[in-house]
C-alpha cells in the first residue's frame, strides 16, 4: 500500500485508480495548465502550444495516461466520504471542525519532488482509520456512529435556524 513520508498508510495500492479527470483539462480537451502557467514549465507549455494545447492523455490515438503528465492534478470535488459515504454538513458562520477532510493519495518517494496531487475526501473517522491501521479506502464501510451523531446534530441545528417564529409568538403577552 502507498505510504506517506511519515510511513502511515494512505489506504490504496494505486492512487491513479481514484484519480478523476485532470483539474487542468478543459471541456474541449485542452490543457489549461500549459496556457495559464507558462512560466512554471516553459518547455511543457511550448510542447502543448505546438499541439494547440491539446491534452495527449485524452487523445485516443496515444497510449499516454495521467501518470505520464508532469502536471496532473485530480482533486475530488464530491463532498462525501469516499469510504463510508458520509455527507458534509457545514453551517454558515460556524467554526466547527468539518466532518470531511482532504486525504492525499500520492506523496513524493525517495526524495523525489511531488508532481501529482491526487486527493479525495474522507470523514474524520475514516481518515483516522486509514492512517492509523490497515483500513483501505475501498473497504465496504458504514459511517461510524459518532460520525452519524455529529451529522444529525448539525442537521438539527440547521432545521432550528430555518424554523419560523412570528413576533406575536415570540413576545406573547397575557392580555
Amino acid at each position: 500500500m502507498e505510504k506517506t513520508p511519515q510511513g502511515t498508510s494512505v489506504g490504496v495500492d494505486d492512487p491513479y485508480e481514484f484519480a478523476g479527470v485532470c483539474d487542468h483539462l478543459t471541456g474541449e480537451g485542452r490543457c489549461r495548465y500549459a496556457f495559464d502557467h507558462y512560466e512554471h514549465d516553459p518547455e511543457f507549455a511550448r510542447e502543448r502550444a505546438a499541439d494547440d494545447y491539446e491534452c495527449p492523455v485524452v487523445d485516443p490515438e496515444t497510449d499516454e495516461t495521467w501518470a505520464d503528465c508532469p502536471h496532473f492534478r485530480s482533486q475530488n470535488r464530491d463532498r462525501e466520504c469516499v469510504r463510508c459515504g458520509l455527507e458534509e454538513k457545514r453551517l454558515a458562520h460556524d467554526d466547527e471542525r468539518p466532518l470531511l477532510e482532504e486525504h492525499h493519495l500520492s506523496y513524493a518517494r525517495d526524495g523525489e519532488e511531488l508532481s501529482h496531487e491526487i486527493t479525495v475526501y474522507l470523514c474524520r473517522w475514516c481518515h483516522a482509520k486509514v492512517h492509523s491501521s490497515w483500513a483501505r479506502i475501498t473497504d465496504d464501510a458504514a459511517p461510524d456512529t459518532e460520525a452519524v451523531a455529529a451529522l444529525e446534530e448539525r442537521r438539527g441545528r440547521e432545521q432550528n435556524e430555518l424554523g419560523f417564529e412570528s413576533a406575536a409568538e415570540r413576545y406573547e403577552t397575557d392580555e
